[in-house]
């Protein structure tokens, strides 16, 4: 069966007298309408049919868009239901916590450019995180973002800090007002390929780091990256002093940011930033000096694996020396220690035993300890992990952690609690 999508593609551009129409009091009354009826994208054919009776079909179809939009957006973004947007600027942008946590950092600057501000996610964030004299240009040559990125300002009456401009900057750079500092998100996607490398952005990144000759107040820059992004490209790209910190949300690594100028930290190469949706506690890891070399160990009592934006900024020793920790292997970031710590910058789990590598002991183990659920996890060895478990669990009543790794190089099988320690 074929469900209907009210937006078959993300290139179907709104046309302007439709938004304007939905941020009408009309407007307003049947998205809120929609809401109160709680529909999913299974209810859009039947609820397109009832709206096309009193509205036009281009009105039903971006109420209806908006409604599942919106609903899709609470995941990612504190006031969806009061925003716009389209299905392919919602899933660029980014989500709440980390839009604000960046924000945050320009407090101090009063006119910021957001270039690539997309329907304006980090644009309201940069507005709302300054007092009244804050002023905010969000720049973006796509018709219909600017226009959505507008309503977003007004629906938020942020309208006086915020101005939303269409302009192509990278075809006329001349375009780009003066200002205290400026964030770009350059495109890293094209035909629905992620795009890997710097200088295949859409600005590339030289040219983003070009701006800053713009005028003599624009030394303060920050440019959103892939969390993939390759650090060497980057440093055979800048030759100022930069910092590059790796952001995750919820223990998911989610972005890079680069930070130039004012922006950036002195002396901090690296930083590692952990946020949570549920609370606003920020922990961050910066580089110790001079820089810990953690000792090798045998498996301990406890295993910790460290959060992805600490492994992605090259932090595991400054974590191992925070928690008294030794390394397994070398080129593993699996740590290990007799004791607990607890650490917002890893998880841990209890180790009962390890063994070598070898599926036919691991198995009878198993066996003997009476196995149920089992999971299994992984670092440094080939198997699927998912076909592992459902091959390992069995009917018994004990569930356990399998975990796959290495220690001086060679395959080592861990046996322990499968819940993360409090």
């Amino acid at each position: 069966m074929q469900i209907y999508r009210p937006c078959p593609s993300p290139d179907t551009p709104m046309l302007p007298e439709t938004l304007t129409w939905l941020q009408s009091p009309e407007g307003q009354a049947v998205l809120a309408d929609l809401e109160a009826r709680a529909i999913s994208e299974t209810d859009t054919l039947r609820e397109l049919t009832r709206l096309r009776a009193s509205h036009t079909p281009e009105q039903a179809r971006a109420a209806i868009e908006q409604t599942v939009l919106r609903q899709r957006a609470r995941a990612k973004l504190e006031h969806a239901d009061r925003l716009y947007f389209t299905r392919e600027a919602l899933e660029q942008a980014s989500s709440t916590p980390i839009a604000r946590y960046r924000a945050q950092r320009f407090v101090g600057y009063q006119h910021i450019l957001d270039v690539g501000c997309g329907i304006g996610g980090d644009a309201l964030e940069l507005a709302m995180a300054g007092d009244n004299t804050r002023q905010v240009t969000a720049i973006d040559r796509d018709a219909e973002r600017v226009a959505l990125a507008t309503a977003n300002a007004v629906a938020l009456a942020l309208q006086q800090r915020l101005r939303v401009v269409q302009a192509d900057v990278l075809a006329n750079p001349a375009a780009l007002p003066p200002a205290d500092a400026l964030f770009c998100d350059p495109g890293r996607r094209s035909g629905g390929r992620r795009r890997f490398h710097i200088e295949q952005y859409e600005p590339p990144l030289s040219v983003v780091l070009g701006w800053r000759s713009n005028g003599p107040t624009i030394a303060a820059l920050a440019v959103k990256l892939a969390p993939g992004v390759d650090t060497a490209e980057l440093d055979n790209l800048l030759h100022d002093p930069y910092e590059l910190e790796f952001i995750s949300l919820d223990g998911a690594l989610k972005e890079a940011v680069l930070w130039c100028g004012p922006l950036a930290t002195p002396a901090i190469a690296r930083r590692a930033t952990l946020l949570h949706t549920q609370h606003s506690a920020i922990a961050t890891l910066t580089p110790a000096t001079p820089r810990p070399r953690p000792p090798l160990h045998d498996p301990a009592a406890i295993l910790y694996e460290p959060d992805p934006a600490i492994i992605r900024a090259g932090l595991v020793a400054e974590l191992a020396a925070l928690l008294g920790a030794a390394q397994l292997d070398r080129e593993i970031a699996y740590l290990t220690a007799a004791h607990y710590q607890p650490s917002p910058f890893a998880r841990a789990w209890a180790i009962h035993e390890w063994h070598p590598f070898n599926l036919k002991r691991l198995r009878a183990r198993l066996r003997d300890l009476n196995v149920g659920a089992v999971t299994v996890k992984k670092r440094g060895s080939p198997l699927d992990t998912d076909q592992l478990a459902r091959q390992l669990s069995s009917n018994g009543s004990q569930p356990l952690l399998v975990v796959l790794t290495q220690r001086n190089g060679r395959p080592i099988i861990l046996i322990g609690a499968p819940v993360p320690l409090a």
